[in-house]
């Protein structure tokens, strides 16, 4: 009886510290693409074993210069990814995703509004 409530108390505290250890990694601040893990890459929102799978890759290759170079190397990977990826703390030679100018991205909720109903 000892044995499992000891037993337990273990599995507890290891399942609180491995809590506390994800907490900590993502408050760790940005991830940079040319140096993260596989466990890093599969960590963030948007980016499962195929993708780093790709990223990695890529990234053997050569080191990506910037967002324009991961976009083009990256199959799969287009700017809306890319933005989503960034806002996750995802980093490219330490900057951040910026859109190119031009076309804003489209708000679905916002078109929906504005289309006229059918008469």
């Amino acid at each position: 009886m000892l044995q499992r409530i000891v037993s337990t108390c273990i599995l507890v505290y290891a399942l609180l510290g491995l809590g506390a250890a994800a907490a900590f990694a993502a408050e760790a601040g940005p991830i940079e693409l040319n140096r993260a893990s596989v466990a890093e890459l599969d960590g963030l929102k948007g980016i499962g074993p195929a993708l780093s799978r790709r990223i990695l890759a890529a990234r053997e290759q050569a080191p990506f210069q910037d967002w324009s170079d991961f976009l083009a190397r990256v199959p799969g990977v287009g700017p809306r990814s890319a933005a989503r990826l960034s806002a996750e703390g995802l980093t490219v030679n330490g900057q951040p995703f910026e859109a190119p100018p031009g076309k804003p991205a489209r708000d679905k909720h916002r078109a929906a509004a504005e289309v006229p109903p059918a008469r």
